[in-house]
C-alpha cells in the first residue's frame, strides 16, 4: 500500500547458514570433549552425541556455578569467560583461592561417576558461559551404544548363499524378463511384475525409471544412494535388489517380488489394526532400522505405503530413495520425508541423524493403532506447524493402550538424544519396552513366528494383492547419455 523495503532469503541459503553454523557448533563441543581425560576413550560416535546433548547455560558475575559440600549431578565445560575455584578448610576459615579456569577447561567431572560431593567451590568471573550436562543424560547416553546383535558377522553360509545368488543374477539380462503387468506407480518410477523365461516359477518386481526425469529433478545422488545402500542390505525385513541394469532411456532394479500387497492397502480396508497386529508389523520395521542404524545408513521415509508383504505375511521396507549413508554418529541436513512423519529438527534444518527414524516409528505405531497419523494439517506447512507443538498436544483416541500411549510418546520426543532407540543401548530399549512384553523376538527374527494376516498369493504371478494401474501410453522419454549412471 505505500513503498516498502523488503528483505529476503532463499531456501537454499538458509539452509547452508543453518547448517554451517550447526556444524561449526558442534566440531567445537567435540573439541571441548575430546580435552577431558576420562572422556577420551568414548568412541568418535558416543562423543558426537554428547555434544548434541550439552546444553549452554550462562551466568554472571558473582554467581556460583558450585558450591562446596552441596551435591551435584553436573559436569561443566567452559565455553567463554572466567571463573575463579576456592575451598575452605573449615566453616571458620576464610575461602581459599585454589585456580583460575578459562575457556575450554572443565570441571565436576566426579558428578558424571556419582561420587557428588563438591569438593570446593566455583564462581562466576564476570560473563560466563558453561556448556553443562547431567549425570542421568551422561548414563543414558554412556553405554554400548550400537546394538550388539546387529554388530554380528555375517555367518559363512550367508556369506556362501550371497556369492551363489551374485554368479546367478549376474548371467540375468534384460532380454530374459517378461513383463506381467503393473505392480505399482510412482513420480518418475512404475514397478512391472516380471518372470524369468528360463524359470516361470521365478518371479522379481522390476522397478523402471526415467533418465531423464531424475537428470531433471536433480535427483541422481538419491538414485546411486538407493542402489549402493539395497544392494549391501541382506535383512530378511528390507526388500532385497538382486541386479541393475540401464539402456539409454532407463535405469532398472530388479527387487524381490513381495505379493501381499502395501501394508497401507491392508490398513487402508481395515481402519486400524489391534495391539497384536500392529505388534508384529512394528516388530519387523525395528528389525530392519536395527540393521539399518547398525550401519550408519538412516531410512527417513517411513509409513505404511513403503512397507510390504511377503506371502509369509511378515512385512519388509522398499523404496530406498531417501536414505542416506551418514555413518555412526554423523548428521545430515537435507530437507525430506513425508510431511506427516517428519521429525522436528528435519523441519527446523537443526540437522539430523538414525533418531529422525525412531520419530517416524512413533508416528507409524500411532497411525496403525488409529488409522491415521497424530499430525496432519490441510498443508504441508499446517502440519509442519502441528509437529512443531509437540506430541503432548496430540488427543490420544481410547483405543490407544496407556503402555502403546508410553511408547509413542518416549519415540515422539522433541530432543532426539531423549528418543527411545537413540540412548545406550540403542533399538534394545524399544525391544523391551512394556509394550513388547512376551513379544517373541526371536521366533521373528528366525522367521518361526505366525503373522497375524497371511495373504492370499495364488503363486509366483498373483498380483491379485494390488490395485490395478492402467498400462503405460506415455511417449518413450528422450534418451539420456550423460553417463552418470555409470554404475548400474
Amino acid at each position: 500500500l505505500t513503498a516498502i523495503r523488503l528483505w529476503a532469503i532463499d531456501r537454499h541459503v538458509f539452509q547452508t547458514i543453518m547448517m554451517r553454523t550447526g556444524v561449526i557448533k558442534h566440531s567445537q563441543y567435540t573439541d571441548f570433549l575430546r580435552r577431558v581425560p576420562s572422556l577420551l576413550v568414548l568412541p568418535e560416535d558416543i562423543l558426537s552425541k554428547l555434544a548434541d546433548v550439552l546444553e549452554e547455560t550462562h551466568y554472571s558475575d558473582g554467581d556460583f556455578l558450585i558450591r562446596q559440600g552441596a551435591t551435584g549431578d553436573t559436569f561443566f565445560i567452559i565455553s567463554e569467560g572466567q571463573v575463579s575455584v576456592t575451598q575452605q578448610a573449615s566453616a571458620s576459615e576464610e575461602q581459599m583461592m585454589v585456580k583460575t579456569l578459562s575457556r575450554g577447561d572443565w570441571f565436576g567431572e566426579q558428578a558424571l561417576k556419582g561420587e557428588d560431593v563438591r569438593t570446593a567451590s566455583v564462581t562466576a568471573v564476570g560473563d560466563v558461559t558453561c556448556l553443562v550436562i547431567d549425570r542421568e543424560t551422561f548414563k543414558q547416553l554412556i553405554g554400548g551404544l550400537n546394538d550388539v546383535s546387529n554388530k554380528q558377522c555375517d555367518s559363512d553360509d550367508l556369506k556362501a548363499k550371497l556369492q551363489a545368488e551374485a554368479s546367478f543374477f549376474s548371467k540375468v539380462s534384460l532380454s530374459d524378463l517378461r513383463v506381467i503387468c503393473t505392480l505399482g506407480m510412482g513420480g518418475f518410477s512404475r514397478v512391472e511384475l516380471v518372470q524369468l523365461k528360463s524359470e516361470p516359477n521365478r518371479s522379481f518386481a522390476l522397478k523402471v525409471l526415467k533418465k531423464r526425469h531424475i537428470l531433471d529433478t536433480s535427483q541422481q545422488g538419491h538414485i546411486l544412494s538407493e542402489r549402493r545402500i539395497m544392494m549391501e542390505a541382506h535383512s530378511n525385513f528390507i526388500v532385497r535388489l538382486y541386479q541393475t541394469f540401464k539402456d539409454s532411456k532407463y535405469l532398472y532394479m530388479l527387487l524381490e517380488a513381495c505379493l501381499g500387497g502395501e501394508l497401507w492397502t491392508l490398513l487402508r480396508d481395515r481402519g486400524s489394526f489391534d495391539d497384536g497386529t500392529t505388534r508384529f508389523y512394528t516388530g519387523c520395521v525395528v528389525e530392519a532400522l536395527a540393521f539399518l542404524h547398525s550401519r550408519g545408513i538412516i531410512y527417513r521415509d517411513l509409513k505404511p505405503e513403503n512397507i510390504i508383504l511377503d506371502q509369509r505375511g511378515y512385512a519388509k521396507l522398499v523404496d530406498f530413495g531417501f536414505a542416506k549413508k551418514v555413518g555412526l554418529g554423523k548428521k545430515t541436513w537435507t530437507f525430506c520425508g513425508t510431511p506427516e512423519y517428519v521429525a522436528p529438527e528435519i523441519i527446523l534444518n537443526k540437522g539430523h541423524d538414525s533418531s529422525a527414524d525412531c520419530w517416524s516409528l512413533g508416528i507409524l505405531v500411532f497411525e496403525l493403532l488409529s488409522g491415521s497419523p497424530p499430525f496432519s494439517g490441510a498443508d504441508p506447512m499446517m502440519t509442519y506447524n502441528i509437529i512443531l507443538r509437540g506430541i503432548d498436544m496430540v488427543e490420544f483416541p481410547k483405543k490407544i493402550t496407556k503402555s502403546a500411549g508410553n511408547l509413542i510418546k518416549r519415540l515422539c520426543r522433541d530432543n532426539p538424544s531423549e528418543r527411545l532407540g537413540n540412548q545406550k543401548n540403542g533399538v534394545k530399549d524399544i525391544q523391551k519396552h512394556k509394550w513388547f512384553e512376551g513379544f517373541n523376538w526371536e521366533g521373528l527374527h528366525q522367521g518361526s513366528m505366525e503373522s497375524p494376516f497371511t495373504p492370499a498369493v495364488e503363486g509366483p504371478l498373483d498380483n491379485s494383492n494390488f490395485d490395478s494401474f492402467p498400462e503405460d501410453t506415455d511417449d518413450p522419454p528422450p534418451d539420456e547419455l550423460s553417463g552418470w549412471d555409470l554404475e548400474f
